[in-house]
């Protein structure tokens, strides 16, 4: 069924059926209701070149994946974002349109879009402290929102991000009341920005106590269960390994597990876990009693509002600059307990 046969069908004229479809304010919500619903019963789906030239818009939201960041495509963290943006995408009747491409290529990939017009906004991805997209994409006059903040970044740009300071600041300190002292930080890459914040969290829990965390104790690669893994393997097999682990992702926790487990010695209370990002739908930790302590922050929830936060400001260009900064929780699990020789 094409636009004119539904618009007979209906009893409407084409320009109201395709108003009506477009969500033109103009068309009364009891109009677009009827509307999409025949639309729907009769499989119809309005072309999209020609739904693009009646709005002016694409209809569709970019997200840019560099090859050297390709592993995310995988990362079941970086899965439940796109899974909550695309909830939204699809309520509002957009496209996601991903783009992988060389590291090489990046910054064209931004100016194609840009110049093409083929999508509305981008979300960017993994900020780094002084991260060069932003300014690209504010000279592109591409709209935009990063999940997560470019410190060094002093321009007003949209942001969604978690407070991975204050989160890991807490997790360590927790660890420290329980009299752990040997405590290690498997921490994320950190030439993002992210990471550094929760290895400034880490250090600023030691010092308000007046200790030193041990240089050595931390680590930093992607997240994944390997780095997990063989961290914790390295570490506990020194003459003074630690009694506890801060970890970047469950992934990254699980990695810990395995290690811990395979020298027959017991989570939360031979070795100690807490971790970051445990609301992953592929591992759930939440069933029951967690097994896991975790600083808690739902991706899925934040790809969900990044999307709403990049929509309003497609559809309002003139909207102020939108940031917020969520707490975690720290949610008790199974993986903690005292350390085993007290500080």
């Amino acid at each position: 069924m094409n636009l004119r046969e539904l618009s007979q069908e209906l009893g409407l004229s084409q320009t109201t059926v395709s108003r009506a479809l477009n969500g033109y304010p103009e068309v009364s919500e009891a109009t677009r209701q009827m509307v999409v619903a025949a639309a729907r019963t009769h499989g119809y789906q309005p072309d999209a070149r020609a739904r693009s030239l009646a709005t002016g818009r694409a209809k569709a939201i970019g997200h840019v994946i560099p090859q050297s960041t390709s592993h995310e495509m995988v990362n079941v963290v970086f899965a439940d974002f796109i899974a909550g943006a695309g909830e939204t995408y699809s309520r509002f009747g957009y496209d996601l349109v991903m783009s992988i491409v060389s590291d090489a290529d990046e910054e064209d990939a931004y100016r194609s879009m840009a110049r093409r017009r083929n999508v509305d906004g981008v979300i960017i991805h993994a900020p780094t402290q002084n991260d060069a997209r932003i300014a690209l994409l504010q000279s592109l006059k591409l709209p935009f929102v990063v999940h997560g903040r470019s410190s060094a970044v002093t321009s007003d740009y949209s942001w969604l991000d978690v407070n991975n300071r204050r989160a890991i600041e807490r997790a360590a300190a927790f660890l420290l009341d329980l009299g752990h002292r040997r405590i290690a930080l498997v921490n994320g890459l950190e030439r993002m920005d992210f990471a550094l914040r929760r290895r400034e969290g880490f250090l600023a829990a030691f010092s308000a106590r007046g200790l030193r965390a041990d240089g050595n104790l931390m680590r930093s690669a992607e997240m994944i269960e390997p780095h997990g893994y063989s961290s914790a393997r390295e570490m506990l097999s020194t003459d003074d390994p630690p009694t506890a682990f801060i970890a970047s992702s469950i992934v990254v926790a699980m990695g810990i597990r395995r290690a811990v487990e395979e020298r027959g010695q017991v989570l939360g209370k031979d070795v100690s876990v807490i971790c970051f990002d445990d609301m992953v739908s592929s591992f759930p930790n939440n069933e029951g009693e967690p097994v896991f302590t975790a600083t808690r922050s739902s991706v899925r929830a934040a790809g969900r509002r990044c999307a709403e936060m990049l929509l309003a400001q497609i559809e309002n260009p003139q909207t102020p600059a939108l940031q917020e900064l969520w707490e975690a929780d720290l949610v008790l699990g199974k993986s903690t307990g005292p350390a085993p020789h007290g500080p």
